[in-house]
């Protein structure tokens, strides 16, 4: 099974994305029958992100901790969108003009912003087109995405549709969205889900000092160390489960239910609880962000490696209008 995920160059990858996204995706390129295409998504980035200098450091920290977690770049595909950029947006191009203006203006990702008509651009009105292009362009079968992304894949697939059906010829994979619906909201610090563009998550791979600043910033009810608490309503709570063992999140619980057991004792014990947790992957993504080349190396295989099915796509679509 072919299966894709792109992840734009926004930022470093935080506990949210891990837990939700990278740790699960890595399991599934794992697995024999699979091969995982996973690419940054760096020319979408210029949709929100115009600094080059960021977006190559936040590629390069992406990079890094997809390294970090074992994703394996042999038996895999690994690579940057812009690399192959040639492909992806002459693709881009051709499913454009089997877009119809309507789909793309009920798209999510521009009527959310649409009541600022000034500040979307361009880029962004055609997102759904180029993320389109990015999963044909490789044949691939499976895309795991969050509910929210949803929307993207249908639109894939009926531009897709259209283009094999006015053509009479099955020049695409029709994807198909996977939806884990057990992945659980991760929190952030504030309560709501873990964005970076709410500023509330937790960046595992700070160094210690600086997590810990984090992890303090988390939000908490006025109960007195005393007094029992609610662990299921608590954030601090609902974060360690996440990543203690079941003995541990039962002897936690046990301490919020029976009083004395104070907020900081919780993010105190949360904090050693994702030390502990990510100790290995805290350790690789440092050596990986200290040789920025093992990173571009292994980049650059993974471009050259998937330059052959990018060809073979667009040669397909060429012959049919004998371009």
């Amino acid at each position: 099974m072919r299966i894709l995920t792109g992840i734009q160059a926004s930022g470093k990858p935080h506990l949210g994305n891990i837990l939700g996204a990278i740790m699960p995706a890595v399991s599934l390129s794992r697995k024999p029958e699979n091969e995982s295409f996973l690419f940054i998504a760096d020319l979408h980035t210029l949709t929100s992100l115009k600094d080059g200098d960021a977006i190559r450091s936040n590629t390069l920290a992406i990079a890094a901790a997809w390294l970090a977690f074992d994703f394996d770049t042999d038996r895999n595909f690994f690579y940057r969108q812009s690399k192959l950029a040639p492909y992806h947006t002459e693709l881009m191009w051709y499913l454009n003009c089997f877009t119809p203006f309507p789909m793309l203006a009920n798209a999510h990702s521009f009527k959310d912003k649409s009541s600022k008509l000034a500040d979307v651009n361009a880029g962004l009105f055609t997102y759904p087109v180029l993320q389109a292009a990015d999963i044909l362009l490789y044949d691939a079968e499976i895309i795991p995405v969050g509910k929210d992304q949803r929307q993207h894949i249908e639109m894939t697939r009926d531009i897709a549709n259209s283009v094999n059906n006015l053509t009479n010829k099955e020049i695409f994979v029709l994807p198909k969205a996977q939806i884990n619906e057990d992945v659980m909201t991760i929190p952030g610090i504030d309560g709501q889900k873990m964005s970076k563009s709410l500023n509330n998550y937790i960046d595992i791979f700070l160094p210690e000092k600086d997590l810990l600043k984090q992890i303090k910033k988390i939000v908490t009810d006025t109960t007195a160390l005393e007094e029992p608490k609610n662990p299921e309503e608590d954030i601090t709570f609902k974060l360690y489960q996440l990543v203690a063992t079941p003995t541990q999140t039962q002897e936690m619980r046990n301490r919020y239910l029976a009083g004395g057991y104070g907020y900081g004792h919780a993010k105190q014990d949360l904090f050693d609880a994702l030390i502990q947790y990510f100790k290995e992957a805290r350790e690789k993504f440092d050596y990986y962000q200290a040789n920025p080349k093992i990173i571009e190396e292994k980049l650059a295989i993974g471009e050259e490696k998937v330059k052959p099915i990018a060809e073979k796509t667009i040669a397909r679509i060429r012959d049919v209008f004998k371009f």
